[in-house]
């Protein structure tokens, strides 16, 4: 995409002018709101591991007279939840708001209750993004509403001493050919955990779900079709997938995790399971959970270039500004600051949330060395999440896409797992509760 373009010299130069301004965040509502002889507070509330906390610091230290309140949710299903709450009660929402692409949908079914950042700017930098972002946090009245923080490309994090033991190959290299490279299928896949599990009478990863969702995002058409139906009861596709899925767990190479518990990081330090599907984004929850178990670089985690089933992306979030903020011009600043490239390269850094800004995403913040990549056995993992982005079509994502996953297949992906049901008994059971929690449009 190009910068707008302005008719005049005079004209560039003021918007130039205003939005420089607008970034020091000393633009607000009042004549000198954010500075030192009138301090203000901006909250903040996101989730999971985004990587923002040493930025906030720089940005006080920058800002001075802004102070920066931050709220972290343990997990997205848990911030829809928190919103939902706020946003039905008229109050409670912070200045800025992390929004996932899982339900980012349901945001935009309430758009106008989120300020429109073109009012501070969006318009002079909307360059930086990937255009699918730019799209995604677009409304149906060409309203901005989100800055794009990072996207979720999925590469494969497996332990190669455990690959080692089980008599497979564990460099990198050979791991992704293992797979089929290029070309690797999820037949490949269980294959290659039938392999595993005979070896060494272990499972292959930690749960079904993750597979699952990883399974429905690589469609051209997810749980909802391009206009908007659900899209689940009659797809054939779906339904192929998820007796592969079924079969799987049924040979033992599921370990049957409960999903975001792993026991405090044990279950990646005892060999509960040998692989692990990975957005960018998960690279710092594995790195996290391995040392939360005692554990260290030398455990063994390393991250493949190759995914089964081709391109996927899980995940990537916005940073919104609501309506029911006091300091929107602060907060749109503050926003439009954490997602520049070089906040993006700080976060990728620090939590392994692989860029939506392009300009990072070549940075060599992104492609060399970082503790992340000496984590994972020295993986460039930004080279090789660049090349796990290439073929990655944003999938829309319907309204209750979040609920789908979690509340309607979460129950049988479990029933699954521990056996108490079959594929098509469990695809019944989940038919059962999509009649149950979602309106069928």
């Amino acid at each position: 995409m190009k910068l707008s373009r302005r008719t005049t010299v005079a004209a560039a130069v003021a918007a130039t002018a205003s939005f420089a301004l607008l970034a020091t965040g000393c633009s607000a509502s009042g004549s000198d709101a954010g500075s030192s002889s009138n301090p203000i507070t901006l909250t903040v509330t996101t989730f999971g591991t985004m990587g923002f906390d040493k930025l906030y610091s720089q940005y006080e230290k920058e800002h001075p007279g802004i102070t920066i309140k931050a709220t972290n949710i343990d997990t997205g299903d848990n911030a829809l939840t928190d919103w939902q709450t706020k946003e039905a009660a008229g109050s409670g929402l912070p200045d800025v708001q992390a929004v996932e692409e899982g339900w980012l949908s349901k945001v935009m079914q309430v758009s106008d209750q989120f300020n429109d950042l073109k009012d501070y700017g969006a318009n002079d930098i909307k360059s930086r993004w990937v255009d699918w972002k730019l799209k995604q946090a677009t409304d149906k009245n060409g309203r901005i509403i989100g800055y794009g923080t990072d996207i979720g490309p999925e590469g494969l994090c497996y332990n190669g001493k455990l690959f080692a033991a089980a008599g497979l190959p564990s460099d990198r290299d050979s791991v992704a050919k293992l797979f089929g490279g290029a070309n690797a299928t999820w037949d490949d896949y269980f294959k290659v955990g039938e392999q595993y599990k005979a070896a060494t009478g272990k499972a292959f990863y930690d749960q079904s779900g993750f597979i699952w969702n990883a399974m429905v995002n690589q469609q051209p058409e997810g749980y909802y079709t391009k206009d908007g139906k659900l899209n689940i009861q009659n797809n054939s596709t779906l339904k192929s997938l998820w007796s592969k899925l079924a079969a799987g767990a049924a040979a033992g190479l599921s370990s049957n995790q409960t999903q975001w518990d792993w026991g405090k990081g044990k279950a990646f330090t005892d060999g509960s399971f040998a692989t692990f599907v990975c957005p960018g984004w998960m690279l710092g929850v594995v790195q996290g959970q391995v040392k939360a178990g005692g554990g260290d670089a030398s455990t063994g985690w390393d991250f493949a270039n190759v995914f089964p089933g081709g391109a996927a992306n899980w995940g990537g979030s916005f940073l919104t500004v609501p309506k029911q903020s006091k300091h929107p011009k602060e907060a749109a600043a503050l926003a439009a600051w954490l997602t520049t490239a070089k906040s993006q390269v700080a976060t990728f850094q620090a939590a392994g949330t692989f860029p939506s800004v392009t300009a990072a995403q070549s940075d060599p913040g992104v492609t060399g060395a970082s503790d992340l990549t000496k984590f994972f056995n020295n993986a460039p993992v930004g080279q090789i999440l660049a090349e796990r982005a290439k073929g990655v079509v944003a999938q829309y994502k319907g309204p209750d896409d979040s609920v789908i996953q979690s509340q309607v297949f979460g129950p049988s992906v479990q029933q699954l797992d521990s056996g108490k049901a079959n594929g098509d008994q469990a695809w019944a059971n989940a038919m059962k509760l999509l009649d149950q929690l979602v309106v069928n449009k």
